[in-house]
């Protein structure tokens, strides 16, 4: 039994929360947390925080905004209550998914097609382009004129009363104005100063956002389970542990899945592919990949996706890996690649699994015999659907996470890859 802690659950996986109290040899703390009928959460903590270390957990999925406002306020409402320390725990962290990019990755479809911007008349890589050597500048807000000529033909004068004043012998020329005349404005010359064909625009950086909220929120550590993307670690000022379910898969693939060593590792992805290598590197098996080659189709982002396959998969048993399944369309369509290459079976083993829209009737009708997915996300209405869904249980290696914590013990254990 674990003393001096008290563990809260949010709204989204209160069922985790109990497991992991039930690991820990405690109860679930005390609290209120409740919507208002406009819409607004309401948090009361029940028992006495004082002193003690808190840990809330609350997941990413379902309802996410509310969900990440609920864990804010929760956090904010123990550091009011003088919490020693507040840790959030999210094992699907909230908008991991979003990387902090200024711009759209490359290969995007232009604007406007390529042919309006020849290649020899800008430099490389220029956003928006800019003339390449020996090219005459475009426009710009003076109409070509040298500025530096027309600042010097303008006279200062002093009147009788010491008052300095200008005058120019600028005169109005057809098409010009100040910035103070839009009636004069040339709709012509509007177009200088829309976006050039390759401009990419500004996204928000989601990332950042949530990190800063949780740390002004009182967060002191935050706890999470494969993140999308391992580089969210940095956006944080405070500590971040970012724990891993592959333990847990490479369990079930040495125990469930029979002659596993004959069987194929396959990533769906080329960003998957160090996650699969690990598992693969770890258990002596071989690996295979689905190179996705995207090709824009018209000035929309729509876009159709190539899939090749990477590796040998005849007649033999494929195993899919990825951290995250949404509307499961990158596995069932790696599932129906690789049926088509010989493969006697195929199972999906993910980290967190979020189904939303018709993800789970897309997977009932697809290839994939069977989808081995943690409780890092609550799934009970999800295995009512998919009968092909198996769950596993992350809320030991939480547990355990949240025991090394209080007692100041290292973590590196529960990171482990092999």
């Amino acid at each position: 039994m674990v003393r001096n802690i008290i563990v809260l659950s949010g709204n989204s996986h209160p069922r985790l929360t109990d497991s992991v109290c039930s690991h820990l040899g405690i109860a679930p703390g005390d609290r209120i947390l409740s919507k208002f009928s406009g819409g607004e959460s309401r948090c009361e903590i029940q028992d006495s925080v004082r002193g003690k270390d808190v840990f809330i957990i609350q997941t990413g999925g379902g309802a996410v905004n509310d969900h990440l406002m609920e864990l804010c306020i929760m956090i904010s409402a123990c550091k009011i209550g003088s919490a020693k320390r507040v840790t959030a725990v999210t094992p699907l962290f909230p908008y991991s998914r979003q990387p902090d990019l200024p711009y759209r990755k490359a290969g995007a479809p232009l604007s406007k097609p390529a042919a309006v911007v020849p290649n020899d008349r800008y430099t490389f890589e220029s956003v928006p382009p800019t003339p390449g050597p020996g090219r005459v500048k475009s426009a710009g807000f003076n109409h070509g004129a040298d500025l530096s000529k027309m600042l010097n033909k303008i006279a200062f004068t002093t009147d009788a009363a010491g008052v300095r004043s200008h005058s120019s012998s600028i005169t109005s020329q057809p098409g010009s104005y100040t910035k103070h005349d839009y009636d004069n404005i040339d709709p012509s010359t509007i177009d200088q100063f829309e976006a050039k064909p390759g401009y990419k625009r500004w996204v928000a950086q989601a990332g950042t956002l949530v990190a800063d909220l949780l740390t002004c929120a009182g967060a002191d550590h935050v706890v999470a389970l494969d993140l999308h993307d391992p580089q969210y670690q940095g956006f944080f000022d405070i500590p971040m542990d970012n724990l891993y379910a592959r333990p847990l898969l490479k369990r079930y693939i040495q125990q469930r899945i029979p002659d596993y060593k004959d069987a194929v590792i396959v990533s769906p992805d080329a960003g998957g592919a160090k996650r699969a290598t690990a598992i693969a590197d770890a258990l002596g098996m071989e690996f295979a990949l689905i190179h996705k080659e995207r090709r824009p189709t018209n000035i929309t982002d729509r876009q159709n996706a190539t899939m090749m396959l990477v590796g040998s998969v005849e007649n033999r048993v494929c195993i899919v890996i990825d951290d995250l399944a949404d509307t499961s369309n990158t596995i069932t369509r790696a599932a129906k690649l690789v049926r088509r290459e010989g493969a006697t079976a195929v199972y999906a083993l993910l980290s967190h699994g979020v189904f939303s829209g018709d993800a789970l009737t897309r997977i009932n009708a697809s290839a994939i015999d069977k989808v081995i997915v943690t409780n890092s996300v609550p799934q009970e209405e999800h295995q009512a659907i998919c009968p092909k869904l198996e769950v596993l249980d992350v809320a030991p290696i939480f547990a355990e996470a949240i025991r090394r914590i209080h007692h100041g013990e290292s973590l590196s254990s529960l990171f482990q890859y092999g």
